[in-house]
This record gives structure tokens, C-alpha cells and sequence, in this order.
């Protein structure tokens, strides 16, 4: 009998212990590979946001390069009917919307988080790469949620913003992360989380280029509206020059975690449409439109070479039956070149140096007061960084570039003796200077931003010559204005998704369009 009563007595305990104890025993034994909100630090998830928007940048836009006459699909694979025709689905847009936003959280947990620990300098970065996200989405989609965006709980459906509202917000975001950079002491583990500016060097050179970037998506920012009527106000612009200028001569926005020609580790661009790690071709069915070959070929254009590799004939964007080339005649440049996919381990892109340079070339030519240079000394600086940073004249690729005099010299050359390059050629008006630069600017982007000089098209500065459009379009009205709201949104948060009729991308504009 006793030695029945000790059982119960033991299983009671237990029992006891079991339902009393239980989480804090099993507190001991937490698993340190397990992620939880504790252990995944704001830094972690930065350092992953970089190098997700590095891949955007490469691999999003194929759509945008095909669109603005950059690239054309391979002959030997079906014609992208969507795609060709201009009349997208809302299921078009899904891969592109869905991969924003996810970025988008990252970096608004990451910001989060930081401005918990303390950590100034994180919080004002991810606030500048999560800037230029929006400002590209709003250019993409028009009005889209962001007050109401990551606040689950509180806003399972978020409403959406006016894309007006959203810019004038993303200044002072920008105003904000300048701030945060300005911090007297930042942590010094930034320098090894950045890989986009710091990657283990110099902490305050690199808080210098954030502010640059901020600075430079800023002045994006003013420019989009430029056609509308805006104009900064002389305190804006000296506030930008206060705040640490704008990117210049070799300061590229590009992001490197230590890319190599191993499986799943290349640089995106490359990995996408250079080479697999055992040598074999990444893509065939991206092809050098030859809307975009001809003006090159016409312009004497050097860089032909670094876009686009050679020789094999260029396909026409969208023909019925497949890409064919016009006429038979033969066009240098096939798939794409050694500028762009020149390296397993090359930098990948996201603001090239020239970009900024460009930008600042228009502001100058508007009257507005961003640099020391003249005009057309900051429209040649924009040429010869894009010579220089395609590796024009090289043999070998841009990353481990040498020969920058040659680059230099054809750009030279490029500047002084084509019609199109020639600043003489650039019109004594503002409004001729202004789609001069857009034009070489247009040029320059090749296959690097598409959405920069889709904007550009849409805003009414940039003024191409007919052909780009493809043969497949179902409306003589161009391209769209803005691209179609996901089926995602329309299932899951359809109620607040603004009023649009079936053909609103051709015929609603963003607001910053004339």
C-alpha cells in the first residue's frame, strides 16, 4: 500500500511539475540555430536587403530593357505575347510587386530594429535603399500602400497612398536618414555589416556615401516632377550640398558580399546572363534589339562592344512568328557583352556614378544650383564615367579593369566628333539641352536602368526616334504609363484598390507627368 501511494505521489509530482515548470524548463534548451525575432539582428537583415536589391536591379526589368528598345527575345523561342503587345494582365506584374515589397519589409524591420539598439547609422541606411525602392514603385504603379504598409495587425488590408503624397513623404524620409547618419557615433560593426559602401573598410567614408545617395535619390526625386512645374527653392538645394553633395566621379552604388563562379554565389547580373560556373551560356533568349544596334552603329558608338558581345545578327523586338532580322542584313552585337556580364564576382550595380552625373547634367541645364561645374563639363563627366565603367577599348573585364586611358580616349573622341555626342549639337534652350542629356543618358543605361529611362520616355524628355515600339502593339499610343495592379492585391485587398478601368495603364497618368 505504501509503495502504491509513493507512485501516486511520484506521477502527481510530475505531473505538477510538468504543467507548473514546463516552459521554464524548456527554456534551457533553446536551440541556437533556430530563428527568432531575437536573434535575427537589424544588421543580418540589412545585409541581406543590399544584396536583394542588387538582384532586382539585375533581373527584374528584362520586360523594361525589351520595352525600351534595348534587348529583344531569341528567334528560337516563343513571342512573349503579353509582354510584345502591351496588353499585360494583371498577373504580369506580380513577381515584380511581391519582391518589392518583400525588400520593403526588410528594410523597414531593419530600420526597426536598429533605431532599438541604437544604431544610427543602420536606421538612416536602410532608410536611404528603402527611399529609392518606393520611389521606383510609385513610378512603376502610381498610387500604392505605404503609411498603412507592415503594420499587420493594425492594417491586415492597408489603404492606399497618392503617389504625390508618397514622394513629398519620401523627403522627408530622406531628411530623416541624413539625420540618423549625422550621428556622432556610429557603431563601428557597420562597417562590416555595409557591402554595399563600408565591406570591412572605412566607416566614415562610407556614412559619406550614404549621404550622397540619399542626396542624389533626393535630387531623382525633384527631377520627376520638373516637367510639372516643380522647382526646388534655392534652401533645398543648399541643403543638399550641406549635407555632403551628391555622388560623383567613381562613386558607384553597387553591393558585393563576396561573389565568386560557385553555384548560387555569382554576381545576379552575370549568373543571370553571363556565364554558368561550368561555361556554358546563362541565357540565349536575350538578344541586342536592333532599334538600340542601330543607333549605335550610327553614332560610332564604341561601347557597342561592352553592351552587347559580337558578332552575330541583332533580332527585331516582337515580330510575328519570331524575332527576325530586317531585311537580312547583318547587325554586330549578339548576346550581352562583357561591360555588363563581365565577371562571376563583378560588383553588381545598383546607382552608377555616371547616373548621378547625368542627373546633376539636367538640373544644371534647368538653372538649378548642384554643382560647381558648368553644364556641359557635368554632361561630358556623366559620358566618359559611362566609357569608363563599361571598360570601352578593354580586352578584359570592367572589375579588374586597367586601361582607363583607353577608355577615356574614346570618350574623348566619342564627345568631339559625333553629331549626337557633341555638345555644339545641344541647342542653346534649356528645354534642348535638357533632352540632349536625356538622350546620352538613355544610351548609357543600356540593360543597367531601364525604369530610369522608362521614366525619362514617360516624362517627356527623353525623345526617341520611331522604331522602339514593338511590331506585336495593339495600340498606336506607345507604351504604358504605369503597369497593372497584381492579382494579389486585387484578391486579398481589393476594396481599397483605387478605380481603374481596363485600359487606365494608356491612359492614366502619374502625376508627374506632363
Amino acid at each position: 500500500m505504501k509503495k502504491i501511494k509513493n507512485i501516486f505521489m511520484l506521477s502527481l509530482l510530475a505531473v505538477v511539475f510538468a504543467t507548473s515548470s514546463c516552459s521554464d524548463f524548456l527554456d534551457v534548451n533553446k536551440d541556437p540555430n533556430r530563428v527568432t525575432d531575437d536573434n535575427v539582428t537589424p544588421d543580418l537583415i540589412f545585409t541581406n536587403a543590399e544584396t536583394t536589391v542588387g538582384q532586382r536591379q539585375a533581373t527584374r526589368f528584362v520586360f523594361l530593357n525589351n520595352w525600351m528598345g534595348y534587348w529583344s527575345r531569341s528567334g528560337t523561342f516563343i513571342v512573349e505575347q503579353e509582354e510584345t503587345t502591351y496588353k499585360v494582365a494583371n498577373t504580369f506584374s506580380e513577381n515584380n510587386w511581391d519582391q518589392a515589397y518583400n525588400i520593403l519589409f526588410d528594410l523597414y524591420q531593419a530600420k526597426t530594429k536598429a533605431i532599438v539598439a541604437k544604431d544610427s547609422v543602420l536606421t538612416g541606411a536602410s532608410i536611404v535603399l528603402s527611399v529609392k525602392l518606393w520611389q521606383e514603385t510609385v513610378d512603376q504603379f502610381g498610387a500604392v500602400p505605404y503609411s498603412q504598409a507592415f503594420d499587420y495587425i493594425k492594417y491586415p488590408r492597408p489603404a492606399y497612398d497618392k503617389a504625390a503624397d508618397i514622394y513629398a513623404d519620401l523627403l522627408v524620409q530622406l531628411d530623416n536618414a541624413i539625420t540618423y547618419l549625422n550621428a556622432v557615433n556610429p557603431k563601428s560593426t557597420f562597417a562590416k555589416t555595409d557591402v554595399i559602401f563600408a565591406r570591412g573598410g572605412d566607416l566614415a567614408t562610407a556614412v559619406g556615401n550614404w549621404k550622397k545617395l540619399a542626396n542624389t535619390i533626393k535630387l531623382r526625386i525633384y527631377l520627376r516632377q520638373a516637367e510639372k512645374g516643380f522647382v526646388p527653392s534655392a534652401a533645398q538645394l543648399s541643403k543638399i550640398a550641406a549635407d555632403g553633395g551628391l555622388l560623383g566621379v567613381d562613386e558607384n552604388v553597387a553591393v558585393n558580399p563576396g561573389y565568386t563562379n560557385s553555384t548560387d554565389k555569382q554576381s545576379p547580373f552575370y549568373a543571370a546572363f553571363g556565364l554558368t560556373t561550368a561555361g556554358a551560356p546563362a541565357t540565349t533568349n536575350n538578344k541586342p534589339n536592333n532599334y538600340f544596334v542601330k543607333i549605335i552603329l550610327g553614332n560610332a558608338d564604341p561601347r557597342l562592344s561592352r553592351f552587347f558581345a559580337s558578332p552575330v545578327a541583332g533580332t527585331d523586338y516582337g515580330s510575328v512568328g519570331g524575332n527576325k532580322t530586317p531585311g537580312g542584313a547583318t547587325i554586330v552585337g549578339t548576346e550581352i557583352g562583357p561591360g555588363l556580364a563581365g565577371s562571376a564576382s563583378q560588383d553588381q550595380w545598383i546607382l552608377p556614378a555616371f547616373e548621378s552625373l547625368f542627373f546633376q547634367a539636367e538640373a544644371s541645364a534647368r538653372g538649378w544650383s548642384v554643382s560647381s561645374l558648368a553644364t556641359d563639363s557635368l554632361f561630358k563627366l556623366a559620358v566618359r564615367q559611362s566609357f569608363k565603367w563599361l571598360g570601352a577599348g578593354a580586352t578584359i573585364t570592367k572589375t579588374k579593369l586597367t586601361k582607363v586611358g583607353v577608355a577615356d580616349s574614346l570618350a574623348t573622341e566619342y564627345l568631339k566628333n559625333d553629331l549626337k555626342a557633341n555638345w555644339v549639337n545641344s541647342g542653346g534652350s534649356a528645354t534642348s539641352q535638357i533632352k540632349f542629356i536625356a538622350y546620352q543618358k538613355y544610351i548609357a543605361l543600356c540593360g543597367i536602368d531601364a525604369v530610369e529611362s522608362w521614366s525619362d520616355l514617360r516624362r517627356g524628355v527623353l525623345l526617341l526616334p520611331a522604331g522602339y515600339l514593338s511590331n506585336n502593339a495593339v495600340r498606336a499610343a506607345g507604351l504604358p504609363n504605369i503597369l497593372p495592379y497584381p492579382q494579389t492585391e486585387i484578391t486579398t485587398n481589393g476594396a481599397n484598390l483605387p478605380d481603374r478601368d481596363k485600359d487606365a495603364i494608356f491612359t492614366e497618368k502619374l502625376f508627374w507627368q506632363p
